[in-house]
């Protein structure tokens, strides 16, 4: 079996269900309305082989939408073939059905992705924090999160204060303009003058 079966047998079987093909350097990346997302990976390791899944990433779109990608790195380790599915979420429903019950190692993805992304996985079995504590109030990989971080407090377990970056290194929104005019948050106004915007004090 080769990569443009791979590809042949899943657009044939979900039709509509794939609304991208790509490939790229010998990977094959297929994109997935969400509502096709688990039908898709059940039938990738039940009758095409893959059944080791990678990893779980994700993807903040910030002021677009979908905002959310989500990535699914699948490999056979029969045929030795990698596959990469991608899905979408929306700011106002961020979530997705899990793939635990496809692959059991997707349970500490999934957390990965709900604690940094704020990503939700219908059905999954223990969706709570991995790195940071429960009622931590934000998700820190989320692009209008800034670099410097933000002020929490939950008592008796831990809190967080912002750290001051000095004028860099700077977290860009995909908007028109400079990094000036895209990144205002990691510098606050009147800090820096604009020539010195992009030297970090020793």
């Amino acid at each position: 079996m080769k990569l443009a079966d791979v590809a042949e047998a899943i657009t044939s079987r979900f039709g509509g269900g794939v609304t991208e093909r790509a490939e790229f350097r010998g990977e094959l990346t297929l994109s997935l309305q969400p509502e096709a997302l688990h039908q898709v990976c059940e039938f990738c390791r039940d009758e095409l082989g893959f059944d080791f899944l990678l990893d779980i990433s994700s993807i903040d779109h910030f002021e677009y939408e979908p905002r959310y990608e989500i990535v699914y790195e699948l490999y056979s380790l029969e045929n030795g073939l990698h596959l990469r599915l991608k899905t979408t979420a929306t700011e106002d429903h961020p979530e997705v059905r899990t793939v635990c019950d496809l692959w059991p190692t997707a349970n500490w993805h999934e957390r990965e992705a709900w604690d940094m992304m704020g990503l939700r996985f219908a059905g999954h079995p223990d969706l709570r924090r991995i790195i940071m504590w429960e009622g931590y109030p934000y998700h820190p990989l989320r692009k209008d999160f800034p670099l410097e971080g933000k002020f929490s407090d939950v008592p008796d377990v831990a809190f967080t204060e912002p750290a001051p970056l000095a004028g860099g290194p700077f977290v860009t929104a995909p908007v028109e303009g400079t990094t000036e005019v895209r990144e205002p948050r990691a510098r606050r106004a009147g800090e820096l003058p604009p020539e010195q915007a992009f030297i970090a004090e020793p």
